[in-house]
């Protein structure tokens, strides 16, 4: 009779602590999920360095341009 309680009382433990595992593991598999995703969201919205350095160079030639021009502009007027 002693073992029967024993054995029911064992049971329950172990499929209760089973029970609260598999839900840890479930909300780390979805965590893990989020996260993933997440890096693709960002990848998606910021830019690279090389990227970055490419359109500032854009700029800086188009400001460069922009400033030969005035040069010209501001000798025919003198």
């Amino acid at each position: 009779m002693e073992h029967t309680i024993w054995n029911a009382v064992l049971s329950v433990g172990v499929s209760v602590a089973g029970f609260f595992l598999k839900s840890v593991f479930d909300e780390v598999k979805r965590l893990q999920v989020l996260i993933n995703k997440t890096r693709e969201e960002i990848a998606k919205e910021y830019v690279t360095k090389t990227q970055l350095d490419a359109d500032i160079n854009r700029i800086f030639d188009r400001l460069d341009r922009l400033e030969s021009k005035i040069d010209r502009l501001m000798e025919q007027h003198k």
